[in-house]
């Protein structure tokens, strides 16, 4: 049993680093939405934030968006021209995906300084792609609206999923210790 543990030392130490960090970002992020006060920003600030990002981006592009608050559920509303479109929640933020993204990365780390800019950098792109394809989906409903399930389930998941291992392939093979 030893020697299993000797020949796989960097599958296990990958593999516990991945799994400590994800947990523990999980866990805290879940006590952030519990306590979040959704009286200012409903229904909490990171979602609230994208879906107020998602309505200044689409009236830059030129159409008329608006975001209201769901009356029955922790969501914003999307409407576009008066059209409601679709519903902002939780999961639109893209906090999820950059747990998922930071916990690979620290589970690879190099020098500090290396792994934290790759970390901010690589969060604040995954951000922003996921606010441009909030964007691009709420467009494509309203001018192919027969397509949501598409958009919603295969296209625009791919985007910000390829992406996201996209940059861990980067991190591998151009940072990591493995790559050396």
């Amino acid at each position: 049993m030893k020697a299993l543990f000797v020949k796989y030392k960097l599958v296990i130490k990958f593999i516990a680093t991945f799994l400590l960090v994800y947990i523990s970002l999980s866990v805290v992020y879940k006590f952030y939405l519990q306590f979040s006060d959704g009286s200012k920003f409903y229904p909490d600030y990171m979602t609230h934030l994208v879906a107020k990002q998602t309505e200044a981006l689409l009236n830059a592009f030129g159409y008329n968006a608006q975001i209201l608050p769901h009356p029955d559920e922790p969501s914003m509303k999307l409407y576009l021209n008066n059209t409601f479109l679709a519903r902002v929640i939780e999961g639109c933020n893209s906090v999820s995906v950059i747990i998922l993204f930071v916990s690979f990365i620290v589970a690879f780390a190099t020098k500090f300084k290396t792994t934290f800019l790759y970390i901010l950098s690589g969060s604040v792109l995954i951000y922003s792609v996921n606010l441009l394809r909030i964007v691009f989906l709420t467009i494509g409903l309203y001018h192919y609206p027969n397509q949501q399930d598409v958009f919603h389930t295969v296209v625009f998941p791919a985007i910000i999923y390829g992406l996201v291992f996209l940059l861990w392939v980067f991190w591998v093979r151009r940072f990591s210790k493995i790559s050396k």
